[in-house]
């Protein structure tokens, strides 16, 4: 699974109306709402790169309010969270 951390600049008056149609696209795991120079950060997760493609430029981008997207691929995945399910598996709890 290919991850990609997408930083979306959007226009301000209508933020939580772009979040909740980016957070309906297949492939969009979660949207957040932060500060500083970007308005979202939303996490897609593909099997393929070339489905990068399809949801960013050609779903995310067209989201009328989207103003611009800053694309970063992770290389790796580190997680506290999955780390704790795999020393999980098999005890009870």
């Amino acid at each position: 699974m290919i991850t990609a951390i997408v930083l979306i600049k959007t226009s301000v008056d209508r933020i939580p109306e772009i979040a909740e149609a980016i957070a309906a696209l297949d492939s969009v795991s979660e949207v957040f709402s932060v500060t500083g120079t970007y308005d979202l950060v939303a996490m897609v997760r593909v099997p393929k790169h070339e489905n990068l493609a399809d949801i960013i430029p050609g779903r995310i981008s067209k989201i009328p309010g989207v103003v611009a997207t800053d694309t970063h691929v992770a290389f790796r995945t580190y997680s506290q969270h999955d780390l704790e399910a795999a020393f999980a598996i098999g005890l009870d709890a």
